[in-house]
Parts: structure tokens; sequence; C-alpha cells
């Protein structure tokens, strides 16, 4: 008999929004996925976390943003703060008792954000290539003068990517991202136990991002592992391996 995946849940926000989202029940902490800018919740990372989750008896959430995967909206009126909002609310209304946030890339960013503004909720993060600013130095810096105008005069302008559909840049997207910048701050006072996870073979977010990172956040109990062969992506069986052990040590 052919097993069929389950249709995601919808969480409908106060503007009408309707977030796609997986969740399964289980014990606390619970643990809450969050993924990257242009990702969605159908990822490696995301459905071996939901699987050593279930396998573990722990409570997980994965989801999408507004404008990715399943949930509604155009992906190029989104911005940092409505997805970190999105998250919050995802946090608020999905979850209960204390959570351990998983962000990869620019979901470790928001990962970070959400830290800051439920610190009672939060009992562990856990960030992989965390991407903290990078509307700033991966996209605004990366852009010549001339692609600069024309995202100036244009408002949304698309880039090739790597990873398959082109990187879709919203004017918007980066001026709303300057309030939500990290690493100019003198400290980050989130004092839950932190894992960070970066590859040294970063193409994208340089592992210096993450040690800054780690430097500027309040908690004693901050370790960064740098991967010197891992990519941006960390999908390989042995970055899933290592991400589900780090999990397991912050449950425990």
């Amino acid at each position: 008999m052919r097993i069929f995946p389950s249709p995601p849940g919808q969480l409908t926000l106060a503007d009408g929004t309707t977030l796609a989202y997986h969740r399964s029940l289980g014990a606390t902490p619970g643990v809450v996925f969050l993924g990257g800018f242009t990702s969605d919740m159908t990822g490696i990372k995301a459905t071996t976390l939901e699987r050593w989750c279930q396998g573990h008896g722990q409570a997980f959430v994965r989801f999408d943003y507004s404008g990715h995967g399943a949930s509604s909206g155009q992906f190029a009126d989104g911005t940092i703060g409505c997805w970190a909002d999105q998250a919050l609310t995802v946090l608020d209304q999905l979850t209960e008792g204390p959570q351990i946030l998983v962000g990869s890339s620019m979901g470790a960013w928001i990962m970070l954000l959400i830290a800051l503004k439920r610190p009672e909720r939060i009992t562990g993060l856990l960030g992989l290539a965390c991407a903290a600013d990078f509307t700033e130095y991966l996209l605004w810096e990366r852009l010549d003068e001339s692609l600069r105008e024309r995202l100036r005069r244009e408002r949304v302008i698309s880039l090739p990517s790597l990873y398959g559909e082109p990187y879709i840049i919203a004017m918007n997207l980066i001026k709303e991202a300057a309030h939500h910048r990290l690493l100019d701050r003198t400290e980050l006072p989130i004092s839950c136990p932190v894992r960070l996870i970066h590859g040294m073979g970063d193409t994208d977010v340089p592992w210096q991002t993450s040690l800054q990172v780690a430097e500027k956040l309040n908690s004693p109990d901050v370790r960064l592992i740098l991967v010197k062969d891992g990519e941006h992506t960390l999908s390989r069986e042995k970055d899933l391996r290592l991400l589900t052990r780090l999990l397991g040590e912050l449950l425990e």
C-alpha cells in the first residue's frame, strides 16, 4: 500500500496570510526549525530533524515563511522583520513550553531575533551557517553600482543562484533589514546554551560571521563547531549526523 504524506496544516495570520506547517506532538523541550532564504520546509535538514525528533519522542515544528514553499504571499513582499514576526507567531501558537530553535542560514538570524524577544521560552539555540545581517554583505555589497541603481529604480530584481531558482531581491528587503542587524551590536543578551555550526568552505556566508555572533552572546555556554570541508548547505550525511548529535546534547 502506498503511503502519501499528510498535507500541511495552515496557520492564518491577522493579515490573512496563511503559513503552511507540519507539527509533531511530543515531549518538551520541543524543536522548531527555521529555514533559510528561498528555502522551504521540505529540505533535507528539516525532514531529518523531524524524523529524529519523532524517533526520540520530542515535539517538532517546521513551517514555510510567507512567499516560501506552500505558504501564501509573494516572496518579493517579504522582509526580515515580517518573517521573524511569522516565526514568533508559530512559536506562540503552535508550541507549548520550552523550545529549542534550529536555524539554517537566514533562519539562524531569525532564531537569534526570536530568542531576544522570547527569552523565557527558549532553552537552546542551534544555528547552521548563521547568516546574521546577510542582506548587507551577501546581497547589497555584492551588487555593482549598475545593479544597485537598477534595484533602486525597479525595486525588485532577480539574480542567478547556485541553488536552483534565481534570487529575487527587493529594495524593501535590504532597507528593512537594517532595523534587525545584530553584528554591529556590542552584545546579544541571550543566556541559553548555543551551538553554531559553520563550514569553512562556505562561499556564501563566511564562517567568521558565526564567530562574531559567538563573541557577542552573553551565554557562557556557547560552542562554535567549524567543519573544515563543509559548504554552505551542510546537508551531507556527516553534516546531518553532527546536527542531530548536537541537538541531542542540547536536549540533555
